[in-house]
């Protein structure tokens, strides 16, 4: 596959994964991209979050049916849904973080990859 078919597809993630979140009205979404920092481990990670454990569930349990649904992908790796303060979805080349307001507070993710470039996304009323 060339570079173009897939930044078209990472791209295509990117926006169903955002969607899903503003239909469950997320808060804060940013997008930090990675793929010009030396020693990244992944190329995005879409981070939200939700106020209350009942939304971070449901925001992430709608990403990852609307992902399966509008692009037949599922998550190769996830965790959080236990106690629902953090819920990862590792879809290799992505990955999405949905926090609870204070545990994301906590770990400042944002912050530790401070050299990426952000977008950030209108929530949604």
């Amino acid at each position: 596959m060339d570079n173009t078919k897939i930044t078209d597809k990472l791209t295509q993630l990117a926006d169903v994964i955002v969607e899903a979140m503003q239909e469950k009205k997320a808060k804060n979404i940013l997008s930090l991209d990675l793929t010009k920092l030396d020693h990244r481990v992944v190329d995005k990670f879409i981070i939200c979050h939700g106020d209350s454990d009942r939304q971070v569930d449901a925001i992430a349990f709608a990403v990852e049916e609307k992902v399966r649904k509008d692009l037949g992908e599922k998550p190769w790796h996830r965790e959080g849904y236990e106690n629902k303060e953090w819920i990862l979805l590792d879809y290799v080349n992505i990955v999405v973080h949905v926090f609870l307001k204070e545990k994301r507070d906590f770990y400042a993710i944002e912050e530790l990859w401070g050299d990426a470039e952000v977008e950030k996304f209108e929530d949604q009323a």
